[in-house]
């Protein structure tokens, strides 16, 4: 258990480092703005195009694996927009981001860099489909949900499809990872000196998100803990790594390595971009701070537990 604390700590550690930082300077909110841009920008970029460029294209090739996987962040997501109904009687477009929160997990900022650290490289293939289908079924639908429940007038569905279609094409993260697997396809290799760039713009990514993952937490506001955010908590904690095992075996048979790695993806805990998302729609802001808070609290002890599991082999593959 102490190798697990060993590893477990040091990633909660610089997320409460940026907490207290956040806690004791109270620095305003715009000082965030240039290492979010380097984060989403330069260094995730980075990491996702070297996971993917390294990887053998065909092992990238595995439908079977994205399908099981998306469909549980379809079902974790759908799950929590009806517990936002029901429990804390939401409006369909709070429900959309209540089930963000219950669906969304902190795959870009934390999965990476805890996958490798727990896994070892063998997690690098499956981290990366992970985060690019979870990511486009989850920017899609979002944005969509937001159109079709706007209050007053409302955007034409086909031009709004389009601007979604677009946006995703041209993110910066799915930008990385379809050139890294158009690299490995093609066993394109870059000169040593920019892949010795990339390595450090990489190996920053981790470290940097996790301590902004801690700032911005400390900077919101907790409030009143609404209803539904403990329903939503114990979705994205519990359910969807249990959702995410039972689908694989379903799907499968997979790897033991691409099964822990798809499980430990899903235990990750909220995204801080559904406070993000949350605030650009203007809807359910506050819960979403507070959701994002309280599940990355929660998670140390969900998400160690879970690691723990899997290095142990407890998980039956």
């Amino acid at each position: 258990m102490i190798d697990i604390l060993n590893l477990a700590l040091p990633y909660f550690g610089l997320i409460f480092v940026g907490f207290a930082c956040g806690r004791w300077k109270r620095l305003p909110e715009s000082g965030l703005v240039w290492m979010n841009f380097f984060l989403l920008w330069v260094s995730l970029p980075a990491l996702f195009f070297r996971i993917m460029s390294k990887t053998p294209f065909e092992e990238l090739n595995n439908l079977p694996f994205v399908l099981a996987t998306t469909l549980a962040t379809a079902t974790a997501f759908f799950l929590s927009g009806a517990l936002g109904r029901l429990i804390g009687g939401l409006s369909l477009r709070e429900s959309a981001m209540a089930a963000l929160a219950g669906g969304y997990g902190n795959i870009g900022y934390m999965g990476p860099g805890l996958a490798l650290a727990v896994l070892g490289t063998k997690a690098a293939a499956p981290t990366a489909l992970i985060f690019c289908f979870d990511s486009i079924f989850l920017f899609s639908i979002v944005p969509l949900a937001m159109t079709l429940t706007a209050p007053g007038e409302r955007r034409p569905l086909g031009p709004t499809i389009l601007a979604v279609m677009r946006a995703i094409l041209l993110h910066p993260l799915i930008v990385a990872a379809y050139s890294g697997a158009a690299a490995a396809a093609f066993h394109i290799h870059l000169p040593v000196a920019l892949d010795r760039i990339l390595e450090f713009l990489q190996n920053a990514a981790a470290p940097v998100a996790l301590f902004v993952l801690g700032v911005t937490v400390a900077l919101r506001p907790l409030g009143r803990v609404p209803w539904e955010i403990p329903g939503m908590v114990l979705v994205k904690l519990v359910l969807h790594p249990l959702i995410v095992f039972g689908l694989l075996m379903l799907f499968g048979p997979f790897s033991p390595d691409w099964m822990a790695t798809a499980v430990l993806m899903a235990s990750l805990p909220p995204a801080l971009n559904v406070f993000v998302i949350a605030r650009q729609y203007n809807t359910w802001v506050e819960p979403a701070s507070v959701a994002v808070l309280i599940g990355t609290f929660v998670s140390v002890v969900t998400l160690t537990t879970v690691m723990w599991l899997l290095r142990t082999g407890q998980i039956p593959f």
